[in-house]
């Protein structure tokens, strides 16, 4: 079949069977348009030929159509697993496409004899436990100074655990209890660990009673100040539970979803809650909406959210979704309940996640708007036309070392992280910014040259005239001199406001005004594009002066750099540590142990 011939999908239609299944629509080009599931593939794939009320989106696919493969499964479920995997690894154009993060960080309490507590991501080790998953770092890191305060356990390596001879700063804040130095006993420390697994999982009550009893036995016992421990402890607990607990009696865990659609945006907003306990929320916001209805884009987040991470026995939805629970059961190994209509407390929860997602989608759209202007304003200050996608460079060192250049993307009204590169630039002269921009738009465009990747509608290179040319040999000699490209340079006074743009066939730049929207989309690049860049190179640079510090001290290799490092968490743990601490480091004898001191005081 030619591109110019009408896709003619009767025979094919004919044959499907009334079976569940993946069905995959392509272009002429091969290119997959859309991956849909069906209870029966012979009636869902034939309504898209039948039906006359099409929305625009899909119609407009519908159009596009050369070919349709279909996959046969034993149930509706495995079918949309089927399609939850073929929709990430095709990311079809005509799909609702949510962002596959990263995996969602828990709290973890390790299997120590003295346990730490931990941020923790990935698959843990069986001997330690873990609490959650939270929505977000933060909401994990806050749990951990909460813990502290009330339990007061560690949260030290465990290299820097051993090695400590006296207590650290979090125990003079009483923020820890010290077991590095035995300030609490093996009996009391066990006892705090417990009471903070209990707490975690949703057992404050146990936790309460079990405080409250101790602090009367020491109080009868005369040991006042141990029973004002016990009673602060009470206090901090009581005040936790009254911030972070969702209104419940139960003590549960569910997933509450609230989708809302809005001039065609959408935004998923789910809240945790864990043995009771709400752990914070986050919004989401899917690709490809346009036309969509709420139940469609609900089940595009739960098929592609849980794929391969742990989900509760209840999920509360503000819409109802077919063949959902199925699906989320097999996949779980335990039964999973999908409640549309909930009561009571349960409604409260759904109407706060629903609000959540309002807000946060008025918030996407009033951002969307201003971009949008500030995008239409530089075009028409440029004097070009279609500018939507912008790439920027800029090169950050210290005196030559460690230099990295950093490239970020501008894309859909936003900045595009997940798009985002660094390049180590090694093997040039110390300082030679043109030689470093250079070696990176090599590296970059190169690839795009070549049809790896998307190129942008404008460049912008932080520097002035001389970086500017350079930025044109470069991609003339990649045979992309046409791409549109400016060079962003600070005024004289160096202020935000005063940046001169200069063009690559123009002698004099342009001076937008400081109040222009089209310069503060230019600024707010270029500023993203600086701290991307300076927070990569003091990585880099952290790391070799980590290394080199060690280095220049005679008698000391690889291994044994190896091994101090990791006894004492890092070159800061080696700083701090005394003579007798490094001779107990195996491989250090203590006239080694003296010169490393002195070469680092």
């Amino acid at each position: 079949m030619t591109p110019q011939e009408p896709f003619d999908p009767r025979p094919l239609l004919a044959a499907l069977p009334d079976l569940p299944g993946v069905y995959r629509m392509l272009a002429d080009d091969g290119a997959v348009l859309y991956v849909g599931k069906a209870r029966d593939l012979k009636k869902r794939v034939s309504s898209y030929f039948q039906k006359s009320d099409l929305s625009p989106r899909i119609a407009h696919m519908v159009a596009r159509i050369h070919d349709i493969q279909t996959t046969v499964t034993r149930t509706e479920a495995e079918a949309l697993l089927l399609e939850n995997n073929l929709i990430k690894g095709l990311s079809p154009k005509y799909n609702i496409l949510f962002r596959d993060d990263k995996s969602y960080p828990y709290l973890l309490l390790s299997g120590h004899a003295y346990p730490r507590l931990g941020f923790f991501r990935g698959t843990p080790d069986k001997k330690h436990r873990t609490f959650g998953p939270f929505p977000n770092s933060l909401a994990v890191r806050e749990s951990i100074q909460i813990l502290q305060k009330v339990f007061r356990l560690r949260t030290c390596e465990d290299t820097v655990f051993t090695n400590r001879s006296r207590p650290c700063l979090l125990h003079q804040i009483k923020r820890c209890s010290a077991p590095c130095v035995g300030a609490v006993s093996d009996t009391d420390y066990a006892r705090d660990a417990v009471d903070a697994a209990l707490f975690l999982s949703g057992r404050d009550n146990e936790v309460l009673e079990d405080l409250s009893k101790r602090m009367e036995a020491a109080a009868h016992a005369q040991r006042y100040e141990q029973a004002a421990v016990y009673r602060d402890q009470l206090q901090a607990l009581s005040a936790v539970r009254a911030s972070q607990f969702v209104e419940s009696r139960s003590t549960q865990d569910a997933d509450i979803i609230a989708g809302v659609l809005k001039g065609g945006l959408a935004c998923v907003y789910l809240v945790m809650v864990r043995g009771g306990r709400n752990l914070g929320g986050r919004a989401f916001f899917p690709s490809h909406v346009e036309n969509a209805d709420l139940p469609a884009v609900l089940e595009a987040f739960v098929s592609q959210h849980y794929e391969g991470r742990a989900i509760p026995p209840t999920l509360f939805l503000n819409a109802e979704v077919d063949g959902l629970a199925d699906w989320l059961s097999d996949h779980a190994g335990h039964r999973v309940s999908i409640v549309s209509q909930p009561r009571e407390e349960r409604r409260i929860w759904l109407e706060m996640a629903l609000k959540n997602a309002e807000l946060a989608l008025s918030t996407r759209e009033g951002l969307r708007e201003n971009q949008s202007a500030r995008l239409a304003a530089l075009n028409e200050a440029l004097g070009w036309e279609g500018i939507a996608r912008i790439e920027c460079f800029d090169v950050s060192h210290t005196m030559g070392e460690a230099t990295v250049v950093s490239c970020v993307v501008f894309d859909q009204g936003s900045m595009q992280s997940s798009e985002y590169r660094r390049y180590n630039v090694s093997g040039i002269t110390p300082g030679d910014d043109y030689a470093a921009m250079r070696d990176a738009l090599l590296r970059r465009y190169g690839k795009l040259a070549a049809g790896e990747g998307k190129l942008p509608d404008l460049l912008l290179i932080d520097g002035g005239k001389g970086q500017l040319h350079m930025a044109m040999d470069v991609l003339s000699e990649l045979g992309l001199g046409n791409l549109p490209m400016l060079g962003v340079a600070k005024g004289a006074a160096r202020k935000p406001g005063m940046e001169q743009l200069f063009f690559p066939d123009e002698a004099e730049p342009l001076r937008l005004r400081p109040d222009h929207p089209g310069l503060h989309l230019i600024q707010q690049v270029r500023d993203e594009a600086h701290r991307f860049a300076i927070t990569g190179h003091r990585a880099r640079r952290g790391k070799t002066r980590t290394q080199s510090s060690l280095e220049g001290i005679t008698g000391i290799g690889a291994k044994r750099r190896q091994k101090l490092l990791q006894t004492f968490g890092g070159l800061r743990g080696v700083v701090d540590a005394g003579v007798e601490e490094l001779a107990r480091v195996d491989g250090i004898s203590h006239d080694l142990a003296e010169r490393i001191y002195r070469e680092l005081h």
